[in-house]
């Protein structure tokens, strides 16, 4: 398993990372992705029908690659993400974490102790016992792992600063269209009202250490994102030239 985290690298260097959702089980497809010159692949469990059986040949596709590949799981389940992690992700992202506790929980699975709850076991994330000892390592895969909260739902404004102060959160992802939906504009993208909540966001996030990503549906919104302050970008592949 690699070590490294070139994303994350990145983003605490200041730069620009653009990645794509694959919702399809195909290792090739990942493969593809990464030949495309995207600095990551995410999965999606959530929408998407990947299981953790189907993302381990995913991984080794990523890795065969030089590409990170984080997992957007369905649930906030510690179970859940161990899971995904110990097949080895180097992220993973959590939605609908609108509340501290919510976000503090899903980066405590995310590391070994004594950064958070992660569950200890042999196998892929230990070289399966003939590399470095497990003292040795933990330290280094905690570092390595991209936490990723999901700002999309109204209700989690109240308690942005907290989340943003949460230890251990590298990145909170912005979803427009569920936010727009929790407001009442479901379906509708570029309404001023949702607009200004994300602006409430990026205005929150500065000076915190903690990247801010979105998705974006075309090149002009890729190019406003980026001014605006936002590090993470997941493009709509089909809205780019």
């Amino acid at each position: 398993m690699r070590l490294e985290n070139v994303v994350k690298q990145k983003l605490r260097n200041g730069e620009v990372v653009m990645g794509v959702f694959n919702p399809m089980p195909s290792p090739d497809v990942v493969e593809i992705l990464a030949l495309a010159g995207f600095d990551f692949v995410l999965l999606d469990a959530e929408h998407g029908r990947i299981s953790p059986d189907d993302a381990y040949p995913m991984i080794l596709a990523a890795e065969a690659r030089d590409v990170p590949i984080f997992v957007r799981v369905g649930e906030n389940d510690r179970q859940v993400i161990l899971k995904y992690l110990d097949l080895g992700v180097a992220g993973v992202m959590i939605p609908q974490t609108s509340t501290p506790e919510l976000v503090a929980n899903a980066v405590a699975a995310m590391r070994y102790a004594p950064d958070g709850l992660r569950g200890l076991a042999g196998g892929r994330t230990f070289d399966f016992g003939v590399g470095r000892s497990m003292p040795e390592l933990m330290s280094v895969i905690n570092e390595r792992v991209l936490s990723i909260a999901q700002f999309e739902h109204i209700d989690a404004l109240p308690h942005l600063k907290e989340i943003l102060a949460t230890p251990g959160l590298d990145v909170l992802f912005v979803g427009p269209s569920d936010l727009g939906q929790s407001m009442g504009y479901g379906g509708q993208y570029g309404i001023p009202e949702v607009e200004a909540v994300i602006q409430q966001v990026i205005d929150a996030a500065k000076d915190t250490g903690v990247a801010l990503a979105i998705v974006a549906p075309d090149i002009a919104t890729v190019n406003k994102r980026i001014s605006q302050g936002f590090q993470m970008i997941v493009p709509n592949a089909p809205g780019l030239p």
